[in-house]
C-alpha cells in the first residue's frame, strides 16, 4: 500500500539531449519590500518562524513577488519556482507545504525545496490525507467512497511521509502535521477508544534522526473535533513523543482555550509550538475563498485571534521554545498581510 501512494505530483520528464533541452525559464523575482519590514523582522525573537500556507498566489504580486513584464506571475510558475523569492521576504521564516496533503513527495523533491531557502527557514509538512482521513473520497466532490485502509497506518505514514521529509529537508524540517478532518459521529461516540488509536499511531511512528535532527522530527496532531481537545489526548501525546498543532479554525475553540487544555508547558522545550491559523470564525473555506480572492488585502480582520496568538507566541518564545506559525489566506483575506500584522503585535509586546 505504501508503494501505491508514494508518487510525485509531476511525472518525471523524458530524457532530452542538450540541444533539445528548452531554455530555463526566467526565475521568479521577489518584490521590493520597505525597509521597515526588515526592521520589524529584526525585532522578532530569533526562534519565531512566521509564514503562510503555500506560496503560489498571483494576488501577492507587489507584496511578495515582483511583476514580470508588468503582469503578475502565473499560479503555475509560482508553484514551481516561487519558493526562493518567497523565502527572501524578511518576515517569512516558514511555510506550510500543503500539496503534501493530497499526494506524498519524494525525498528529492523535498531536497529541491530545501535548497531554495536559507538555513534558518523551517517547513511545516502536512501529512497525506491518505493517513488521516478514515474514508476514501471521490475526486473534487469529496463524497465518501468507502473505508480507507491506510487510516492511522503508521508503517505507511513512515514510508510515504516521515522518511522522505526527514531525508530531503533535514534541519529545515520544522514539523510534520497530521491534520485530521471532523471524524464524525461513528468515531466520536467512543472518544476514549479514538484517543487510544491516535496515541497508538503517534507512538508507533518512527523518529529517524539525522545530524540536522538529532531528536528526530517533531510530530504534531491537528484535529477538528472539540471532543478531542481533552486531557486524555494531551497526556497521550506526551507519552507518545508527539505534540498538538493548535488550529485557529471556525470549528475549533479559541486558541487560548486549546492552550489551556493542552498545557503546553508539559511538552519538552525541545519540541516546537506549532500553530496553523486556517480560517476566519464563522466562515467555510469555499465562502472565504470567494469573498477574499485574490488575497491581496485584509478583508475581515480577526483581532481577537491575532491578539491571542501574539501573546501565545511571546510566552512560548520567552521560555526558549521554537515557534512555527503559518497563516492561510482564508484567515483574514491575505496571508502576507496577516503575517505582517501578527509580527507587529508580537514585536510590540516584547
Amino acid at each position: 500500500m505504501a508503494r501505491e501512494i508514494q508518487r510525485s505530483l509531476f511525472a518525471d520528464p523524458l530524457p532530452q539531449s542538450p540541444l533539445a533541452r528548452p531554455p530555463q525559464p526566467e526565475p521568479v523575482a521577489p518584490a521590493l519590500v520597505a525597509a521597515e519590514l526588515h526592521t520589524l523582522a529584526a525585532r522578532l525573537p530569533a526562534d519565531v518562524h512566521l509564514g503562510t500556507s503555500s506560496w503560489s498566489f498571483p494576488g501577492w504580486t507587489g507584496l511578495v513577488y515582483a511583476p514580470r513584464q508588468g503582469k503578475p506571475e502565473s499560479e503555475q510558475r509560482l508553484a514551481r519556482g516561487g519558493l526562493a523569492a518567497y523565502a527572501q521576504h524578511p518576515l517569512f521564516g516558514s511555510v506550510s507545504l500543503d500539496r503534501t496533503f493530497y499526494a506524498p513527495l519524494l525525498a528529492s523533491e523535498y531536497a529541491a525545496y530545501a535548497a531554495a531557502v536559507p538555513d534558518t527557514f523551517r517547513f511545516v509538512v502536512k501529512a497525506p490525507a491518505a493517513i488521516t482521513d478514515p474514508f476514501k473520497r471521490g475526486g473534487n466532490s469529496g463524497l465518501v467512497r468507502g473505508d480507507n485502509p491506510t487510516f492511522l497506518d503508521a508503517a505507511t505514514a513512515a514510508a510515504v511521509c516521515v522518511a522522505p521529509a526527514v531525508a530531503g529537508l533535514g534541519a529545515k524540517l520544522g514539523a510534520i502535521v497530521f491534520q485530521f478532518p471532523p471524524l464524525g459521529r461513528a468515531f466520536l461516540t467512543d472518544v476514549p477508544r479514538l484517543v487510544a488509536r491516535l496515541v497508538a499511531f503517534v507512538t508507533a511512528l518512527p523518529r529517524p534522526r539525522t545530524d540536522g535532527l538529532p531528536d528526530g522530527p517533531a510530530i504534531a496532531l491537528e484535529i477538528r473535533d472539540h471532543a478531542l481537545v481533552c486531557e486524555a489526548l494531551a497526556a497521550g501525546l506526551v507519552d507518545g513523543g508527539a505534540i498538538p498543532c493548535l488550529a485557529a479554525h471556525a470549528r475549533m475553540p479559541p486558541l487560548e482555550a486549546q492552550a489551556d487544555v493542552w498545557r503546553l508547558d508539559r511538552f519538552p522545550l525541545s519540541s516546537p509550538l506549532v500553530v496553523r491559523w486556517n480560517l476566519h470564525a464563522g466562515k467555510d473555506y469555499e465562502g472565504a475563498k470567494q469573498e477574499y480572492f485574490p488575497f491581496d488585502r485584509l478583508v475581515e480582520e480577526d483581532l481577537q485571534t491575532r491578539d491571542s496568538l501574539a501573546r501565545l507566541v511571546r510566552t512560548q518564545a520567552r521560555s526558549g521554545r521554537t515557534v512555527l506559525v503559518t497563516i492561510n489566506n482564508k484567515a483574514e483575506g491575505s496571508a502576507p498581510w496577516s503575517v505582517r500584522r501578527l509580527a507587529e503585535e508580537i514585536a510590540g509586546g516584547n
